[in-house]
């Protein structure tokens, strides 16, 4: 690497350092709802925890759709912002805050007749399966709200003004913790609703999360040009057709990989609620450390789509190269940490000696495939500054699905392994998704260079 090259290395990963801060500390804190959640479940009883394990992972296969379509009006933005069209930006939230109403409402009533017969056929342990229904169908009334968070938040990451997400998602975890509080335990006059509690907490911390972002939207000066709210516009197919277009293989690749977790949380639902409250708290934790290079991802997005933009195919290039680099340090960084901490992690959870022992060979697996998460969740994000989509859809089809899950459900249901095996298929998974997503941005970016 020669000396300026070496040098706008370092720049480009100082500007997305700069940019992930705030949304590194959203994703904490959106973490730390799915962390409050699992140590204020564990307190009611293994049970409980693995109802909020499953009801989650349910609800989470139904989120990231909406939250991948909607992920398109960050690289829209991005690039609108770098090409100086600020003003064409507001359009396509608009459209998005539709498709958010649209989606979010049939969730709900699908969810209250759905959920309950999905889960029984699937055959979720009847010991909790009650407990995952209340939990997945007072949830789902959260769906709206969130799905218009995301449209809004995806618009102000996509100009490059992160602030205002890292705020709105701090005060919806005090919310989460504060109702779940309330509702789990039963507080301040209200009876004890344990799981069920936790959902109904969950959702009305969404919709606070979307009403505190687009009060600030409405109100500050940064956003006006992009005129989000000075018009009423009615759904513009052309527009909804274009987020939607782009959208959908970003929703079909994050659900790849978000739906084999997810997946395979199910397929160890029915093993009993020692696994599965044990393969919650590796899970949990796992997904609260993957929230520092989420973040970083989303900056990449932002910096390579901006530069995209305006043209500067050499700096998007280098930008994309080090936003992969920032990402699989740290889950280098993070596989060392949990080498040497992982009793004292496992011990804030439960002090069950049963889920204990599964828990600890579990993060024992998290140390080895993370690495590979942290690269593969950086060059899908860059992919996306370049609105290349099509191709990180099929890899991570073929490598999660294809793949790992044949793999997981062998294991679980066929040879009978322990959980450890089973989670031997995100290994496969996360490395062959890694591999195949950075030879696509060594290709793609030397062909736009």
């Amino acid at each position: 690497m020669t000396t300026a090259r070496l040098t706008e290395w370092k720049t480009q990963s100082a500007a997305i350092a700069r940019l992930a801060g705030p949304l590194v500390i959203n994703n904490l804190a959106v973490a730390g709802m799915g962390f409050a959640d699992a140590v204020m479940a564990g307190r009611l009883g293994a049970k409980t925890l693995a109802a909020v394990a499953v009801g989650s992972s349910t609800w989470f296969l139904a989120f990231t759709v909406g939250l991948g379509i909607l992920m398109a009006i960050s690289p829209i933005a991005a690039q609108l912002h770098g090409a100086g069209r600020r003003r064409k930006i507001g359009r396509y939230t608009r459209q998005g805050l539709y498709f958010a109403l649209a989606l979010g409402i049939p969730l709900i009533y699908a969810g209250q007749y759905a959920v309950e017969p999905a889960l029984t056929a699937i055959g979720i342990d009847p010991g909790f399966r009650d407990l995952t229904v209340g939990y997945t169908k007072a949830i789902l009334f959260g769906a709206p709200g969130m799905f218009m968070f995301l449209a809004l938040r995806f618009t102000t990451e996509g100009i490059g003004h992160t602030r205002p997400i890292m705020y709105s998602s701090i005060f919806a975890l005090a919310c989460n913790v504060f109702l779940n509080w309330v509702f789990m335990y039963g507080n301040l006059g209200v009876p004890a609703m344990g799981a069920r509690g936790c959902g109904i907490a969950s959702a009305i911390s969404m919709w606070l999360v979307m009403i505190a972002l687009a009060g600030y939207v409405v109100v500050s000066p940064r956003y006006r040009e992009l005129g989000i709210f000075s018009r009423f516009a009615p759904p513009r197919p052309g527009v909804l057709r274009e987020i939607v277009v782009l959208g959908i293989p970003i929703a079909v690749t994050i659900t790849a990989e978000a739906g084999l977790f997810n997946a395979v949380s199910i397929l160890v639902g029915t093993l009993g609620a020692t696994i599965t409250a044990a393969h919650q708290i590796a899970l949990n934790f796992a997904a609260t450390l993957f929230m520092v290079p989420l973040g970083l991802s989303s900056a990449a997005t932002i910096q390579v789509g901006q530069l995209i933009g305006a043209e500067d195919y050499e700096r998007a290039r280098i930008a994309g190269a080090a936003g992969i680099g920032l990402c699989g340090s740290f889950m280098t960084a993070s596989a060392v940490f949990l080498l040497v901490f992982r009793d004292a992690v496992v011990s804030l959870y439960t002090d069950d000696p049963a889920v204990l022992g599964i828990a600890l060979s579990l993060l024992a697996m998290v140390t080895i495939f993370q690495i590979a998460d942290g690269v593969q969740i950086g060059a899908a994000a860059v992919l996306r500054g370049y609105k290349d989509t099509r191709y990180a859809m099929v890899i991570n089809v073929f490598a999660y699905w294809v793949i790992a899950f044949p793999f997981a459900y062998m294991a679980a249901k066929v040879w009978r392994s322990p959980p450890n095996t089973i989670w031997a298929s995100f290994v496969v998974g996360l490395t062959i998704a890694a591999t195949l997503l950075t030879w696509r941005f060594v290709r793609l970016s030397r062909v736009r260079g």
